[in-house]
């Protein structure tokens, strides 16, 4: 048995992950990647193709939090641009990531900010 690297192990989670959920129209997808410094998130509509919205770390007021309130701020973003596309519900997608810290903080950030999923 030969053993897989941290990258190859997520990628084999997030095919796995992808091949049981997708966006649609009526329920986009919220796609997350984190990496040591930074998050980002965008929605994307699978059967055309399309980010529909995107938010990341960069673009949010960061004085004075930890990683995971910057996680929390992107997703509140993330879903306040949402609404102005009349995106309301979405599928998660971890993107391989257990569903813990930075990932679980923006997924609640995105239901604060009114997201159903």
């Amino acid at each position: 048995m030969s053993s897989a690297t941290i990258k190859e192990a997520r990628s084999k989670r997030q095919k796995r992950i992808r091949g049981k959920i997708s966006g649609t129209s009526e329920r986009p997808r919220i796609s997350v990647f984190r990496s040591n410094k930074a998050v980002y998130a965008q929605i994307i509509d699978d059967t055309t193709g399309a980010t529909l919205a995107a938010a990341r770390s960069g673009e949010v007021d960061a004085k004075g939090l930890n990683k995971t309130g910057v996680a929390k701020q992107v997703g509140q973003l993330l879903a306040e641009r949402a609404k102005g596309k009349g995106v309301e519900q979405v599928v998660f997608d971890r993107s391989g990531y257990l569903y813990h810290g930075r990932v679980k903080a923006l997924a609640e950030g995105a239901r604060e900010g009114g997201l159903l999923f």
